[in-house]
């Protein structure tokens, strides 16, 4: 049995050299050995291996776990895939969990979530992104209106919250990007209003609903009210900042009427930029993180769980929303030449 093992990894280093992935090298072994003579788990582990530059085909000593990791092997198994879990580093290492979590550390590496990007940016988005954002970087300079500002949009809440995806890479480094997924059957959209005290205005749409304009400008009214209630002084004395994204059933020619007619002052937003967006990169991101892995049955069972979200959030959580956009957000646009803000 010992001698078939060390025989099958010298094949596993053949079929390595000649550019072979695992599967390749499971289907070829057993052609000649049958059906179930090794496993591609098995391969794969060994190609991790070899990928690294470790040949060496004997098992090592199982008296004990090795009191030094091998630093080289765990870094190019995170090249290979940074989202592979400790566990499995540990597997082929070798090594403890513990050890791995460890050097890890120790090695710079943090375990992030993927960062989804929403478009791929033209030479124009990125202008404006640019413009826009220098020209409310320059305002908030000669009149702060932070205090001001009100700020919404919309998010879908799925019924089934799929986890996201974490992967590996060094703490001066940008995560991973991953596409969004599809768009799901079962699902309520949470409409939400709020500013650097708290939430002003919310609700969730009847199921599978989404908003027009007729909807959006009954909405407007109720925040109308919200903010007379909550917000006095903006309603009586300063007026209202009003930040949202450039969504059809926000600039619609009806939209913009009420908005007119209500009398508050409407930033410019540059088109796909949920990353210049508080709502975007700031509630909705914890909001999702709050939901993920989460399962419901119903809509009041969704309602609850957002509600319990605005609950516990405490003041600062709010603040910091609101007063970081000038510095996480327009000034680092222009920073970074229009770019996507990844953190």
């Amino acid at each position: 049995m010992e001698e078939n093992k060390v025989h099958f990894r010298h094949l596993f280093v053949f079929y390595f050299r000649k550019g072979k992935n695992a599967a390749e090298t499971v289907r070829k072994i057993s052609a000649v050995y049958g059906e179930g003579s090794v496993a591609e788990s098995t391969v794969r582990k060994w190609f991790a291996r070899f990928k690294s530059g470790k040949f060496d085909l004997e098992d090592r000593e199982r008296s004990g776990r090795p009191l030094v990791a091998d630093d080289d092997l765990i870094k190019t198994l995170i090249k290979n895939n940074p989202r592979q879990t400790t566990r499995h580093i540990a597997e082929i290492a070798h090594i403890s969990h513990t050890t791995v979590v460890t050097r890890l550390k120790a090695l710079g590496f943090v375990s992030r979530y993927d960062v989804w990007v929403p478009h791929d940016l033209t030479e124009k988005n990125l202008m404006d992104r640019i413009s826009i954002s220098d020209s409310l970087l320059r305002r908030n300079e000669n009149d702060p209106f932070l205090k001001r500002l009100i700020t919404g949009d919309e998010k879908w809440i799925l019924y089934n919250n799929v986890q996201r995806k974490r992967s590996w890479g060094k703490q001066n480094e940008s995560p991973l990007t991953t596409a969004k997924d599809g768009l799901h059957p079962k699902k309520v959209m949470l409409c939400i209003w709020w500013d650097w005290k708290g939430v002003l205005y919310h609700e969730l749409l009847p199921y599978n609903r989404t908003i027009n304009s007729d909807v959006y400008c009954n909405q407007l009214d109720r925040l109308k009210a919200a903010i007379d209630e909550k917000r006095p002084e903006l309603a009586n004395r300063r007026g209202v900042v009003f930040q949202h994204d450039n969504a059809r059933p926000h600039v619609s020619i009806q939209s913009r009427q009420k908005l007119l007619q209500l009398g508050w002052d409407v930033l410019p937003h540059p088109p796909y930029s949920p990353d210049l967006a508080p709502s975007d990169f700031h509630l909705f991101r914890s909001l999702q993180n709050f939901l993920n892995g989460k399962k419901f049955d119903s809509m009041e069972a969704c309602k609850n769980y957002v509600d319990q979200f605005i609950a516990q959030k405490d003041a600062i959580f709010w603040k910091n929303g609101i007063h970081k956009l000038p510095y996480t957000g327009w000034q680092k646009v222009i920073e970074q030449s229009g770019k996507y803000i990844v953190e």
